[in-house]
């Protein structure tokens, strides 16, 4: 990625549903607005905990998630994505995030996200089954018994605890978010356009 242009970070936590639609069209999107990515996985769970909460605030509060799913159908229908409700929410994406770490950088790596999100909500499948992710590293174009013996090391780990702790700097409280070199966050699948604008300022 050039970085003479604008740009934009993408923070996303694969058990968040709204980052699954983001992610499907960052991609489209980003190329047709001229933004380089820089793709951002992190945890939300720790962030969670310090905000006091031990579940997602989807299933604290049911109004909050019946609306969530309704609304997910509706969008993903729209996009023309495959949705249906995982028969596990959240899902533990632990292991998926450190693959996605192993590969940042890599040029498997955004469709390895976008193929990881379309197994969870789309297809329900366990995105914490090794065998899965090393298949869909490999169908992204990467070599999937690697990334996972990366994902196992302590310094891919590391990086994503430290990812988890920039974002807490940054003040991110959910996914997915935007931030922008000059330090504005942006926070919600239907704030990527607002983002974008933001992130182009001055280019």
């Amino acid at each position: 990625m050039s970085t003479d242009g604008p740009r934009l970070s993408f923070w996303f936590e694969f058990a968040s549903t709204y980052s699954y639609l983001a992610a499907a069209r960052m991609g489209a999107a980003a190329h047709a607005a001229g933004i380089a990515i820089d793709w951002r996985p992190f945890l939300l769970g720790p962030i969670f905990a310090d905000q006091g909460m031990t579940d997602s605030p989807f299933n604290l509060f049911a109004a909050k998630g019946a609306y969530m799913w309704r609304d997910m159908a509706r969008l993903a229908g729209d996009l023309g994505l495959p949705f249906q409700r995982p028969s596990q929410f959240p899902r533990n994406g632990l292991l998926a995030a450190r693959v996605a770490t192993a590969g940042l950088g890599e040029a498997w790596a955004p469709g390895f996200v976008v193929a990881v999100y379309r197994a969870n909500f789309g297809e329900d499948k366990d995105i914490a089954d090794p065998a899965l992710l090393a298949a869909l590293v490999t169908a992204a174009g990467g070599d999937g018994t690697a990334a996972l013996a990366a994902a196992a090391t302590p310094a891919v780990k590391d990086r994503l605890r430290a990812s988890t702790q920039a974002a807490k700097a940054l003040g991110i409280f959910g996914a997915p978010s935007f931030t922008t070199p000059d330090g504005e966050l942006f926070w919600g699948n239907d704030r990527l356009e607002q983002a974008f604008a933001w992130a182009r300022r001055g280019y």
